[in-house]
Formats: C-alpha cells, structure tokens, sequence
C-alpha cells in the first residue's frame, strides 16, 4: 500500500473517532434527520477503518513470517509454517487492498433512492412507439425480479400499442444505484410487424432515470414559477378511468418542464406526485448540466446522464445487445427484453468502479 493511501485511511479513523463522540451527544441524538446522517456515515466509515485494521495486522503477520525465516537455525518444519504464513499474509493483504481501494470510491448520495423511469418514443413513428412498450415491458420484468415495486406516475397510449411517452416510479433497494446507466438513446433494429417486404427498420426511443427527491425538497419550488392545470385522464380504461377532473399537470413557467399525473383519483395525491416529478426533472436537468461539462474534460460517458447520447442498440435479427459506452455486445437479447439485465448492469458498474479507482490512483500518486 503506498504512503498516499496510507494516510487516506487514517484520516478515516480519525473521523471515525469525531463521528462516535458527535453521535453521543444528546444534542444531536434529538435532531432526527442529522443523526440518522451522520449513523450512516459513521457505520460506513467502521466498515473500512475495520478492514484497514485487518490490513494492518496482516501486515505484521507477514512481517514476523519473513522473520521467522530469516532466523539461521531454522528446522525444517517450522521453515515450512513460515513459508505458509508468508503466501497466506500476502494473499491476504492483496485481497483486503483491494477491498480498501474500492471502499475509497466516491459514494453518491442518491444511489440508495427511490427513481423516476421515463420513456418517450422518438424517431421512428409507430414502430417507436412499440418498441417504448417492448423498453416498458423489460424494465417492469427486471423490477420484478428485484423485488422492487413500481407505480405508473402518467402515461400516454400510441394508437397502434406502445406509448407516446410513460412515467413510472421505482421503489425498492438501492434502485437508482442500479437504474442510473439506462439514461440515454435507445435504439432498435428489426422488421416491423406492419413491413410487408421484410426490410430492417431502425428507431429509437430516450430512457431517463432521476433519483426521487426528498419531499423536503419540495418546498423549494416558488408557487408563483408554477402553472397547474385539472383535467379528466385518458387511457385504455379498467382501474386508472378518471370520472372527474383529477388528473393534474404542472408546468414549471422558468424551465418550461412539465409534469402530470393521471393515476390516482385523488386530485390531491395526484398533484403532490406531479411534483415530486417535476423536482425529480428539475434535479435531473442539473446533474445533466454538470455531467456535460465533465465530460467535456474526459472521455469516460459512464453516468454522465445525457439523453442523447446512443447508449446502448437491440438488434432483433442476431439476436444482439450492444452497449457502446463500454463496448458490451451480448447475444441474449430474447432473455434481456425478459427483463434479465443483470449482466449489463453489473458490467456498467463495474467500469464505472474501474474508472473511478484509475481517477483516484491518479490523484493519490
């Protein structure tokens, strides 16, 4: 381990030491939302400084072996004790170094929310419509599988199947965490169902996952940047007919972004989800404008949220899923489209983590 990271760790237990004596002040005990904080940093910080004691005693272990086998009147057995404690230190000590290094990557706070998932059909007409359905069917079955619950925030029907455009919200463990990738242009490759003579149609459809806010977030809207209208939901019918005008839209008059719901029949809930929406865009078209100009200095496209890149291309007739941000090409596209996204998104963060520790052994050097 050198010396940089070294010092790094300790800096770590030193803060774990302020962390203990701040959380036993009854002071902050009685401040709700700062000590629950403050815990969850304090129980992180444990973790690594714990392993960063392990490490450290194992580096005493391996410095007695090599002791030990520098003593001159050495028996045979002892010689081969020490050679084992030796290989199993050292083995050890890589494995916990590289546990450490990956503890130091940078957490983001809005990894363990709650997310919006918005899908809008783009180029493409009604093929891209569809295809929006097929995104909406994969992402619901990938949910599922999960274990996590997701709630339709608005939606607007094509006429010939698929969505215009669909809302939804994710609810479950670290959901953004893993979620956060899938922001960008999506593109299809396949023969219509309405082609005639067999051709390859291509269209594409805009993913965008936005960590949900925190409700206290709310109140930092200004009522008077806010336009909200009623209306009477549309749809295919069955449990989300509205019969009154509950369906609620806002318009955020300095931005021109606009959220609605449909869902609920209360006007009520259906205007407090709108603006949980509207937040979450509003954070969004934020994160995004700052993710721009990081790119701009480097050439890693890992989260940096813009919609507009091509991200990723579903190719029906081989049967081929392809990530271009890390050149990803999986031949299970029948099984993704199930919802099985387990390998891309563990892919996807893993180059994140990878880029992210190349960053950090630059800075330590």
């Amino acid at each position: 381990m050198n010396e940089s990271l070294r010092q790094q760790f300790e800096r770590l237990a030193l803060r774990l030491n302020e962390l203990d004596a701040t959380l036993a002040d009854p002071l902050v005990s009685s401040d709700v939302r700062r000590y629950r904080s403050l815990a969850r940093e304090q129980s992180e910080v444990a973790s690594v400084v714990a392993r960063f004691r392990r490490y450290q005693r194992r580096e005493a272990d391996l410095q007695a072996a090599r002791a030990m086998l520098d003593e001159p009147a050495q028996d045979a057995e002892m010689a081969a004790m020490a050679r084992e404690e030796v290989a199993a230190a050292q083995a050890d000590l890589e494995r916990l170094l590289a546990e450490l290094q990956t503890a130091l990557i940078p957490r983001d706070a809005d990894d363990e929310r709650n997310a919006f998932l918005e899908i809008r059909a783009g180029a493409g007409g009604d093929e891209s419509a569809l295809f929006a359905g097929d995104l909406a069917r994969m992402y619901l079955r990938y949910c599922e599988r999960q274990g996590w619950r997701t709630e339709v925030m608005s939606e607007s029907a094509a006429d010939l199947g698929g969505y215009k455009e669909l809302v939804l919200r994710v609810e479950g463990e670290r959901v953004f965490e893993q979620l956060r990738f899938e922001s960008g242009g999506h593109r299809v490759q396949r023969v219509p169902a309405t082609e005639a003579q067999g051709r390859i149609h291509t269209s594409a459809c805009t993913v965008a996952v936005m960590p949900e806010p925190d409700e206290a977030e709310e109140v930092t809207l200004n009522p008077a940047d806010l336009r909200i209208d009623t209306f009477r939901a549309s749809g295919a019918g069955g449990q989300h007919v509205n019969k009154t005008d509950s369906a609620i839209r806002i318009t955020h008059l300095p931005s021109g972004l606009v959220a609605e719901c449909q869902d609920d029949r209360s006007q009520h809930r259906n205007k407090a989800k709108a603006l949980a929406v509207l937040v979450a865009r509003l954070r969004e078209r934020d994160r995004s404008e700052r993710a721009a100009k990081e790119a701009a200095t480097r050439k890693g496209l890992i989260g940096s949220g813009d919609r507009s890149d091509r991200i990723r291309t579903y190719n029906f007739p081989q049967g081929r899923l392809t990530d271009h941000r890390i050149n990803l090409t999986l031949y299970k596209l029948g099984q993704v489209m199930e919802g099985d996204l387990g390998d891309v998104v563990a892919a996807l963060q893993a180059a994140r983590a990878a880029e992210q520790l190349a960053q950090l052994e630059v800075g330590g050097a």
